[in-house]
């Protein structure tokens, strides 16, 4: 009987053994499946992160190319004003036409030039390069140097003013 008995716990632990092993296997497999997966996942991610670095180059290479077209009928405009050189009148006539064709386009893109003389002075749009003594409140622009531009609500170029003071 006590060999029936050692049988059986025998028999049990080969069974516990065979069970212990096939969840094991299962397991194993489990884990490559896994590794796999994220292998591949890693390597997507890879090949994404490369293929948004070139759509990125790419844009900042070619995002200009819509500006550049319109100007090209300014840059044409631009030629045949100075194969009429002879002309005085009609050269000036031409650029005047050109720098209208120009700043059309530019203000269709959204460039505003900034308001300065007679305007108070504001440090967010405007430098100051002198002052001088007025009959004009204080901090009012009293000559402008420079054209200052914005684009859109962003100031691309400060106004270069004078302004009134003491």
């Amino acid at each position: 009987m006590e060999a029936k008995k050692e049988d059986k716990k025998n028999e049990q632990k080969r069974e516990d053994n065979g069970d212990l092993k096939k969840q094991l296997e299962e397991k194993s497999s489990k884990i490559e499946e896994l590794t796999d997966t994220l292998k591949r996942l890693q390597a997507e991610f890879e090949n994404y992160k490369k293929w948004n670095a070139k759509e990125k180059v790419d844009f900042i290479k070619y995002a200009h190319a819509d500006l550049i077209a319109q100007m090209l009928p300014v840059l044409d405009s631009f030629e045949i004003a100075l194969k009429n050189t002879s002309d005085k009148d009609k050269f000036i006539e031409g650029m005047k036409i050109v720098y209208a064709q120009l700043h059309s386009m530019l203000e269709a893109e959204g460039l505003k030039p900034i308001k300065a003389t007679g305007e108070k002075f504001d440090p967010y749009k405007h430098d100051v390069l002198m002052k001088e003594e007025s009959d004009k409140p204080e901090e009012t622009i009293l000559e402008e140097f420079q054209k200052g531009y914005m684009i859109n609500d962003k100031v691309l170029r400060h106004s270069k003013v004078k302004i009134s003071g003491k």
